[in-house]
């Protein structure tokens, strides 16, 4: 694992516990057991947006996360260097779960849906997260910016438009919010190995655990 990986993981410590108040208090999920078994057909969907598919998958990863989380956004450099050294093995699934206290976390996610709907999800989940800076934590919409992004990565305008203000765009974001909610989510990023909880506290405990399912 890289340098800079390690700083993030660092900086995702102090801030995830924060985070996962906030959401707790104002979502008040029912909270599920670390690192055990839970409800398989919760954790990943048919429809669940997938970063890697191996021709022979060990195991899956799961992430439920917020665009505009700082945490997400501080893992998100680790998550990628896991993803080059294990996804010709293991699938990374990527779910939504914006927070209700962070103005921009739902438009983002609609923005990425609405790119994924032209077959560019994994652009524009990248995108959100290189620029979290940049309109993360505002108190203005964001939905300039976001259309922005999808112009520079060339979708179709019109139909990215009717999909970021469809209604059943909203319904396929809320519906990761709801099987979250339904494991015992608290806050994000929050991980799932298979149908197992993981509640890493070093990188070494999250490369570890996915070490030993693409190897094992």
């Amino acid at each position: 694992m890289s340098r800079p990986t390690k700083i993030a993981w660092t900086a995702l410590a102090a801030v995830v516990v924060v985070l996962g108040v906030a959401v707790l208090i104002d979502r008040e999920p029912a909270p599920a057991p670390a690192d055990t078994a839970v409800a398989a057909d919760l954790v990943v969907r048919l429809d669940s947006h997938r970063l890697t598919s191996p021709e022979r998958e060990r195991a899956r990863f799961v992430e439920f996360l917020d665009f505009e989380c700082e945490a997400c956004g501080a893992v998100y450099p680790i998550i990628e260097d896991l993803r080059r050294t294990y996804g010709d093995r293991i699938t990374f699934v990527v779910r939504y779960f914006p927070m209700p206290g962070h103005l921009n976390a739902e438009r983002a996610a609609r923005a990425v849906e609405a790119a994924a709907q032209q077959g560019r999800f994994e652009q524009m989940y990248q995108r959100m997260f290189t620029t979290q800076a940049r309109w993360g934590e505002q108190r203005a919409p964001a939905d300039d910016v976001f259309r922005g992004f999808a112009i520079d990565l060339g979708l179709d305008m019109t139909a990215f438009d009717a999909a970021y203000d469809s209604p059943a765009t909203l319904e396929r974001i809320r519906a990761d919010v709801a099987d979250g909610l339904a494991l015992g989510v608290q806050g994000t990023p929050t991980f799932f190995l298979d149908d197992q909880r993981l509640v890493p506290t070093t990188v070494d405990d999250l490369t570890g655990a996915l070490e030993r399912a693409a190897t094992g």
